[in-house]
Parts: structure tokens; sequence; C-alpha cells
């Protein structure tokens, strides 16, 4: 039986080169995923808990948090010469430093601020070489499914990571510092099993900033699916803590159902991908995220708090679950490309365009929940979930 040949994706380090690359990029993806998911869990309540903070605070604080996003053109533009296996080891390294700082470094919010970026800034130097790592250890026939597996293992490790937090906080009254640390540790272990690897992609690459007229409704996409992204991912989650008291053992339970549910979304949106091509697909998410955003406007309105706190937990739980839609944007990019040595820049150039939004957002979204309420902050975001379904039906026109 020649197994191998026909899922590549079980873990089998005696296979070739290849086979073998792919599955230490697995293995890293599962422990950063712990590594990821303790943070999602606890971050909010951290910035609640110890620092007291409000909601206009809250969201000038996405400006220093989103900045090293923003730098991840000249950042990679730098490092180039490392290649992107290296370069996304060095970026794991970098968050788990930040957790370090942040479970132990941060007695000043000062300070954990600088922990915040360092942490910030790691994350957003993996973000652009995963897609194209993955893609260059697969055929374009099945870049969404290999996507999709590897977004999988992230998800694993994301369950595991719910199930210390809730675990820890619900019985063993594990506190913030203890949850940094074991994220510290992942981090760690997820550098090492990337460092193993043989194979990065195209080793040498010119330093150099992508900007084609080809490449510019994936530009505009990419700026209007920050500015939707940054209001669910500070407020979102800004909205269960203050209007209805939620502790991170809750967030770890709606991570770990997030996770599961997504486990199964990203290998459908992966084949979707594949088959049905990344205009449905990205359309398809744009339709579902403004009913989305409805229903984190309307249901305190509209229903009693106990249903309310349901529907916008359920609301959560989509939203997070969409997230691998966005294998759609990069493999969008891979075929179109020119060149391609043209898609990590660019998608870095992309993950830079969307941390723009990312840093304003935020600002204008505090300030609108202080003086009018956070149902304004989510119909504004309505009203971008829109105009990206109208600029995601022009992605055929593109190709």
């Amino acid at each position: 039986m020649n197994s191998n040949k026909k899922n590549p994706n079980f873990f089998n380090f005696s296979s070739s080169h290849h086979d073998r690359d792919f599955n230490l990029f697995l293995l890293s993806s599962l422990f950063a995923g712990i590594g990821a998911g303790i943070n999602t869990s606890i971050f909010n309540n951290y910035l609640n808990d110890i620092f007291k903070l409000s909601e206009g605070l809250r969201g000038f604080l996405e400006v220093p948090r989103e900045a090293p996003g923003l730098l991840i053109m000249v950042v990679l533009a730098a490092l180039s010469f490392l290649g992107d296996v290296r370069f996304a080891m060095l970026g794991m390294a970098a968050a788990g430093l930040g957790m370090l700082g942040l479970g132990l470094l941060s007695p000043t919010f000062a300070l954990m601020i600088i922990w915040m970026m360092m942490y910030s800034l790691g994350t957003h130097m993996i973000m652009p070489v995963t897609p194209s790592i993955g893609m260059n250890l697969s055929n374009q026939e099945s870049f969404g499914a290999r996507l999709g597996t590897i977004s999988a293992f992230g998800l694993f490790g994301s369950i595991i990571a719910y199930v210390l937090i809730f675990l820890g906080f619900n019985y063993m009254e594990m506190s913030y510092q203890a949850a940094f640390m074991i994220g510290t540790v992942f981090y760690v272990l997820a550098a090492f099993a990337v460092g193993l690897m043989k194979k990065s992609g195209p080793e040498v690459r010119k330093v150099k900033f992508v900007f084609r007229k080809r490449y510019t409704l994936y530009y505009v996409l990419a700026v209007i699916s920050g500015a939707r992204n940054q209001i669910f991912l500070t407020f979102a989650p800004w909205v269960l803590i203050k209007v209805f008291d939620v502790k991170p053992q809750m967030f770890a339970i709606l991570g770990m159902v997030v996770a599961i549910v997504s486990i199964g979304t990203r290998k459908i949106i992966g084949k979707l991908i594949d088959s049905k091509g990344e205009r449905f697909v990205l359309t398809a998410e744009a339709f579902l995220l403004f009913a989305i955003c409805l229903g984190y406007a309307f249901s305190d309105m509209l229903f009693p708090a106990k249903v309310a706190v349901v529907i916008i937990a359920a609301c959560y739980v989509i939203d997070n679950s969409m997230s691998a839609v966005e294998m759609a944007r990069s493999t969008y990019v891979r075929k179109i490309a020119v060149d391609l040595a043209d898609v990590t820049p660019t998608l870095s150039t992309g993950v830079s365009l969307q941390h723009i939004a990312s840093m304003v957002i935020p600002v204008f979204g505090g300030l609108l929940w202080a003086a009018v309420g956070y149902e304004a902050v989510f119909i504004a975001a309505a009203v971008i979930a829109f105009l990206n379904f109208v600029l995601s039906r022009k992605i055929m026109i593109a190709q």
C-alpha cells in the first residue's frame, strides 16, 4: 500500500525531503497554534484585569500593537537574505520572547506595550511567509488543500491551548504570568521545528517591495479586510468582557468551539478555493460577515441580555471560524503573480497595507464607542463588510 503518496499530510519523517519539510512545518504550526491560542484566550482579560483600560484607551492601544504589521515590508526586505523558513523561525522566536516579557517583565503599562509589540512583530513576521512556504511545498492544483491542512494543525494547537487555559483558570488558579510562560515554551518549540527544515522555497530573493498595477485589487481587498478584521479583533471580545463580564475560562470554551468548527471549515474553504475559486469564497465570506456585524450591533437591543450574549457569542464563533478565508487572498496572488518571486513580497505588502487600517480603525472605533455606544462600531463594520462584498465580485475581472 502506497499510503504516503495518497495522503502526504500525515507525519512521515522517513519520506522525501519535500514531505519531511511539510511535516515539520505542520508540527511547527501545531506548536505555534498553542502559543497563539493562549494569547488569544487571555490577552484582553489581562488588559482589563491588570491595567483597567477604558474603551478609548483600548482602541488607542491598537496603534502600537499593530505598528509591527505596518513595518513588516521593511523587516521582510531587510531580512530577505534569510529565506522564508529562517524568517519564519525568527518570527516564532520573537513571538516567544514577547510572551516571556508579557508574563515576567511588564510591571508597568509602558513596558507591557514594548513586549506586546515584540509579540506582535513575531506573529506578523510569520503571517506572510506561512502561505508562501506552504505553497512552495505544494502543487498549484493542491494549494488550497495544503494551506487548509497547515491551518488545521494550527487549530489543533489552539484547542490544546484552550483546554489548558480552561483547566488552569477554572480549577488550578493559573495566573496570567504562568499562562504566558507556557506560551513562550511552545513558540520556542515551533521555532526549533522550523529550524530543522531543509527547504524554504526560493532562498535567493532580491530585496524589494512589490507594487504592480496587476495586484491593485489584492491591495485594496487587504486594506478593507484589515479594517473589518480589526474591528472584530479589538471590540468583539471587549463587548463580551465589558458588557457581559465574560472571563478567560469562557473565552477558552469559545476558543475551543471556534477551533473545532474551524478544523472542518478550513478544510472546506481550502477545497472550495480549489473547486469554486477565490471570487466565490471571498464574496460568500463578505455576505456572511455583513450579517454577523448586524448580530453584534442589534442583539442587545432586540433580546434580553441572556439571549443577546448567546447570539453575540455565536457571532464571535462564526466570525473567528471564517479567518481561513485569508487563504483565498494568498492563492489569488500566487495565481496572478507575474513572477513567483513576487508572491512573498506582495503578501507582505498586503499585510502592511492591512495594518494601516488596523492602526487607524480601532482609534476611531474606541472614540465612537465612548461617544455613542458599541453598537455604532459594528454598524460601521457592516458598511465595511458590504464594501468588501462589492470589491470581491471584481476578482474574476482582475484574473
